[in-house]
């Protein structure tokens, strides 16, 4: 894990500079092909803002969706563009590329304080295979490099590693910043006691960062898909609820550690169990016990949402990671709900991370009483594990 501290954006001297800020506008658009959700290009914002009030000119770049290498008009960044003039009060020029003559002809047109988005960085093969003469290419527009992209930080991408090669300083924005900041508390300096919260479907996707953080937890509460494997491990029938057969040694293992460093873990002792996974589908709440043959575990149930709930208001800090049912389904949704409430409400340091998570604590309406909510979901789980991320190992040292 890359621990050294980073040049940031506000060591850099920006006035007149060409400063290309790799950003995260990776939104989802609707058919009208209007931004649906701009948490991602709120959270770059005061970087930009930053940089154009000290006098740069600005370029951004950004990846949208998965184009295969080539131009497609599906995947465009332009719609984001009206977006982000909208939020920022000012011009936002777009370019037809990221790369090439013409691009370089409006980066030498820019004015300071003024901002140019190149279209979408994958629209090129270069981009995914940290290709260097793209990266090359990219770094001949600006004279600096900040990162401000930690959902990409662990992508060794042409826009995240290869351009820092051809750049003399290369920095991190705030936001990236914040999120080494806080997701490095939970890594290194966790307030005590602290709670993890872990759900979403599998356990596979979240054992790399239950084995690195559980000498740091003092409670571990598993709820959603994964929660099975480790209450079937304990003997419990569970029906027809997502387990992973292949991963009950390793779910074992990690409640027998968990027992000889004296960390608490919690698993439902309810569910909202149904046949299938519908909206409006016959369900009941079975507690404790067994889930009958043919039924599944698609929630938490209340006794585990109030068990759950009291632990989170005793903690000082709190990491959540992962819907504790099938959230996108009503009524599984309503644990996760309680859950998110119960977060926000809670006198902890609260971090947040995982789309379906962020969701919840907004449908909570607690969002804005999350300490932070991490725009990184690979990056962060990457980052938790203890994993050196390309983007940040990249930037450049401040030295001593």
């Amino acid at each position: 894990m890359e621990k050294r501290e980073k040049l940031s954006i506000e060591d850099l001297d920006l006035q007149g500079k060409r400063l290309f800020i790799r950003v995260d506008f990776n939104v989802p658009l609707n058919a009208a092909r209007e931004v649906v959700d701009d948490t991602r290009i709120r959270a770059a914002l005061p970087t930009i803002r930053y940089a154009c009030e000290r006098g740069a000119k600005v370029i951004l770049a950004s990846h949208l969706g998965r184009p295969k290498g080539e131009p497609d008009p599906q995947y465009s960044l332009r719609p984001v563009s009206a977006h982000l003039a909208a939020l920022l009060g000012r011009g936002v020029q777009m370019a037809d590329d990221c790369i090439g003559e013409q691009v370089q002809e409006q980066v030498a047109r820019l004015q300071p304080g003024e901002v140019l988005l190149l279209e979408n960085l994958r629209f090129h093969p270069g981009e995914t295979k940290n290709d260097p003469g793209f990266a090359r290419a990219l770094a001949s527009l600006a004279d600096l490099y900040v990162n401000d992209a930690f959902g990409a930080a662990h992508r060794a991408h042409a826009s995240i590693v290869g351009i820092t090669h051809y750049l003399p300083l290369a920095a991190a924005g705030f936001l990236l910043r914040k999120e080494i900041e806080y997701l490095g508390k939970v890594l290194y300096n966790p307030e005590k006691p602290f709670t993890i919260i872990l759900g979403g479907a599998k356990v596979s996707d979240k054992i790399g960062i239950i084995t690195r953080l559980l000498p740091q937890v003092d409670t571990l509460l598993i709820g959603g898909g994964m929660a099975y494997t480790f209450l079937r491990v304990q003997g419990m029938a569970v029906g027809q609820s997502l387990v992973e057969l292949e991963k009950q040694d390793q779910a074992a293992q990690i409640l027998a550690e968990a027992e000889q460093q004296g960390v608490k873990i919690l698993l439902p002792r309810d569910h909202v169990i149904a046949q299938r996974i519908e909206t409006g589908a016959p369900h009941r709440v079975v507690e404790g016990g067994a889930i009958p043959d043919g039924w599944m575990g698609l929630d938490i149930g209340p006794q585990t949402v109030e068990a759950f709930s009291a632990v989170i208001a005793q903690s000082r800090m709190l990491f959540w990671n992962g819907p504790m049912g099938v959230f996108e389904v009503e009524p599984f949704d309503q644990g996760t709900v309680a859950i998110g409430r119960a977060v926000g409400e809670a006198a902890a340091l609260s971090i947040v991370g995982g789309g379906d998570t962020v969701a919840a604590v907004h449908k909570a309406g607690v969002a804005d009483r999350i300490d932070h909510i991490s725009t990184g979901g690979g990056a962060a789980l990457e980052f938790l594990e203890g994993k050196e991320l390309p983007g940040i190992a990249a930037l450049t040292d401040k030295s001593s």
